[in-house]
Order: C-alpha cells, then sequence, then structure tokens
C-alpha cells in the first residue's frame, strides 16, 4: 500500500484525498496543512503550503511513497524539485514549467511564439506607458492581468478609462498584489462561452479531463466582484465534441510541444481557461495545477484510479493508464463567508454536518474552516465549503446540491443561487 503527502488545505486538496482514498493501491494519506474538513479522512501537519523546507522536512519524517503538491505558490517555488532531490516521486509541474502559470507574460510570450490562440495583448513595467496604451486603443472592455499570482484576483476586466487607469495605477504604482504586479499585461477583451478544461500531462501524452464551467463572480447574474470561484458544474454543454477536437489540436498539444521545446517539460495538471469565441477556441490563461473549485466537479466524473494516472505521470507511462470518465452530471455550489471577497469575518461555528463534516445526499469538501478545541466545525476563510453532487443530469445534479446548501448553516453564509443556470438556459 502506498502512503501519499498532499500538499494544500482546500476543497481541491480535499476533492483530491477522496479520489486518492479510493484507489485500492493508497494505504495512507497525510496531508499539510489540511483543514477540518480534510482532518476526518487524511492525518493532517500544520505546515504551510508555502514553506518548502518544513515541507521536505516533514516528508523525510513520514517517508511518504509520493508527494502530492497541489497549490500554485508552491509549485512556483519549486516544491517538487525540492521534494524530487531528496528522492521522493511527486506529482506536480517543476518550478520551470509552472512559470507557466507565476509569469503571465511568459505563457503570452509563449503562445505568441508557438502560434497558440490566444488574446492580443501588451506588456508594461510603468503606470504612464500603459496608460498612454490605453488611451491610444481607446477599445472596452479591456482586461489587465497583474503578472504573477494573486490569489486568483489579479484580473481587472475594465468597462472604461476610468476603470481601466485605475487598475493600471493601483497594481504598477502601489504594488496591489505586491511584486506580482510590478509588470502587468493589457489585452483584448474575448467573447464567447467559458470553458475550463483539466488535463494530465507527462509531457509526452496529453489526456484532457471532462470540461467544467467555473462561476466567478460573487453575485448572481455574474454580477458583483470577482472571487476564486462560487461553483461549478460538469461537463460544460458549451464545449461540443467539434470544440474538443479544434481545442486538442490547435491549443492542448501544441501547448504541451511548445513547452517540451523550451526545455520546460510539463509534468502534473495543466489548466486550461479557454473562451469559445466566434473565431474558435482561445486560451485566457493556463493554471500549473487543478482548478480550485473545478477540481470539486472534474474528479468525482473520474472512473479511474487517480494513483495510477499520478505515478504514469512521474514515469512518463501516461498512454497506458486507463482513464474513462462516467456518464450523467456533477455540481458544486461554494457557501462562503459574507463579506468575500473582501473582508469577512473566521471563527464562526457552523451547524447541519455529521461528524465527518458531511451532509445527507451530498459530498460537502471543505475550504476555509478548522475544528474548535471542543470539535466543533468553524469557518476559517473566504470561501468554506463545495456542496457537491452527482446525478444522471445536470438538473438533478443541481437540485441535489442546493438540498444539501440548506441543510448547513453558519451567521453571514452566502452562496449564488444561480449556479448552472446559464448551462441550463443555452
Amino acid at each position: 500500500m502506498k502512503n501519499i503527502l498532499v500538499v494544500g488545505g482546500g476543497g481541491r486538496e480535499h476533492a483530491i484525498i477522496m479520489k486518492l482514498s479510493e484507489s485500492s493501491k493508497v494505504g495512507k494519506i497525510y496531508c499539510a496543512p489540511g483543514n477540518a474538513g480534510i482532518s476526518k479522512f487524511a492525518e493532517c501537519y500544520d505546515v504551510k503550503a508555502t514553506d518548502v523546507e518544513g515541507m521536505v522536512k516533514l516528508a523525510k519524517e513520514l517517508k511518504p511513497d509520493m508527494v502530492v503538491v497541489a497549490p500554485d505558490d508552491p509549485l512556483v517555488l519549486g516544491m517538487v524539485d525540492a521534494m524530487q532531490a531528496e528522492g521522493f516521486m511527486t506529482f506536480g509541474p517543476k518550478a520551470n514549467a509552472a512559470i507557466i502559470e507565476g509569469s503571465k507574460v511568459f505563457s503570452k510570450d509563449l503562445m505568441k511564439k508557438y502560434d497558440i490562440p490566444t488574446a492580443y495583448y501588451e506588456v508594461f513595467t510603468d503606470s504612464d506607458s500603459a496608460i498612454a496604451y490605453l488611451k491610444e486603443q481607446n477599445s472596452y472592455p479591456t482586461v489587465i492581468k497583474a503578472d504573477g499570482l494573486a490569489l486568483g484576483k489579479g484580473v481587472i476586466i475594465a468597462q472604461n478609462e476610468e476603470e481601466a487607469i485605475t487598475a493600471v495605477k493601483e497594481m504598477i504604482d502601489d504594488l496591489k498584489f505586491g511584486k506580482s504586479s510590478s509588470r502587468v499585461v493589457i489585452e483584448e477583451f474575448l467573447t464567447g462561452p467559458e470553458v475550463s478544461v483539466l488535463a494530465f500531462t507527462d509531457g509526452k501524452t496529453m489526456v484532457p479531463m471532462i470540461s467544467s464551467m467555473d462561476h466567478k463572480r460573487a453575485l448572481d447574474g455574474d454580477e458583483g466582484l470577482n472571487t476564486g470561484g462560487m461553483g461549478t458544474i460538469s461537463p460544460n454543454p458549451c464545449y461540443t465534441e467539434e470544440l474538443a477536437k479544434e481545442s486538442m489540436e490547435k491549443i492542448f498539444i501544441p501547448t504541451m510541444n511548445a513547452m517540451n521545446a523550451e526545455g520546460r517539460t510539463f509534468e502534473g495538471c495543466l489548466y486550461f481557461g479557454l473562451m469559445m469565441t466566434p473565431k474558435g477556441p482561445k486560451v485566457i490563461e493556463y493554471n500549473c495545477r487543478f482548478g480550485d473549485p473545478e477540481t470539486q466537479v472534474v474528479l468525482p466524473m473520474l472512473d479511474g484510479d487517480l494513483y495510477d494516472i499520478f505515478e504514469g505521470i512521474y514515469n512518463h507511462t501516461l498512454d497506458q493508464v486507463d482513464i474513462k470518465w462516467k456518464d450523467g452530471a456533477c455540481a458544486c455550489v461554494i457557501m462562503a463567508s459574507g463579506g468575500y471577497p473582501e473582508s469577512y469575518k473566521k471563527g464562526i461555528e457552523m451547524h447541519g454536518f455529521d461528524e465527518k463534516g458531511q451532509v445527507d445526499g451530498c459530498f460537502v469538501y471543505h475550504a476555509g474552516t478548522k475544528l474548535s478545541d471542543d470539535g466543533k466545525f468553524l469557518t476559517n476563510g473566504g470561501r468554506v465549503i463545495g456542496v457537491t453532487c452527482n446525478a444522471d443530469t445536470l438538473e438533478n445534479a443541481l437540485a441535489k446540491a442546493y438540498e444539501g446548501v440548506k441543510k448547513i448553516d453558519f451567521e453571514g453564509a452566502h452562496y449564488r443561487k444561480d449556479i448552472g443556470h446559464r448551462a441550463l438556459n443555452r
């Protein structure tokens, strides 16, 4: 039996842990730092996900057979490189490949160089030049992105010149996202349905997973501030077989080959944020890891052994692994703290769970939760939980997920009531 250490402490890591636990090859699962829900299924250790040295030290003590590095920050910081240097089998890209998410400038330049379809863009390091460009283009909405990681919040869609100039000044002059926004990308606004596609790759083989649809805005009707994601559904009905074939030929395989050509072979989960434009699929963004909350609806649809896939990627034998997907659909509704994505309280007691932090009829993936001294579930983040259900149809999956949401209660709980509506009403 293989023992596994999973790095991270959110809903994505909870989903990865639950899928790994289904494998007949997996024994003990450790997680650092984990959360209240994860602690009911894995042994948790209080080491920050970004503490590369501390995590290597923990791995040496636990001696796991595999280390799964799930979040973007430790991947960009080189945790996989550090683990491999100590002889651990790992899942996740090395730092030189994780840059595909770690730097928007790198990824946009990569797409330009290898003719991978994306929005037209320019890069700026001083606000005066950026503002001059905005005035010259005079095209709105326009997209302004911080170069580096910004917790999924470093993208502003400016509706007019005033909003665009404010965003540029906040990013470059005020360093709103720290060093991450010392360089910005200004790019054309693409239109069309958005699709998220995660893909397993070992650098030789590319296996796209079932598609999903994220809901980034905080409020119903896609209103309000951008968040890390307020809910997801899978599969995404906008993503037809024809679009999947075109994406594979023009985006997925060329990206894998481009990274190989740059000496940055990508091994792990490569996330493609796509826009189905009138001119065909284009890349909005890459992520170097499983998306959150997309993972919470994609992995429950996997009909296969996740450990075998991870091992196949590490050994560059992914082409020999049998990967299938279940019929039906999956839906996840995020319950967030009141005030998210801005300021919010932590430590609020949650009601309606069983002893494992679950509710009948759904699976609850914990993202921002902790246990009180007397074992009660408390909120401990902006996105708190993801209430998730599989069913034969999307309509039924959503109905079940919302039934689960109604059973859980905490002061200030906020969730969107229209997850999946775009898909149902298209």
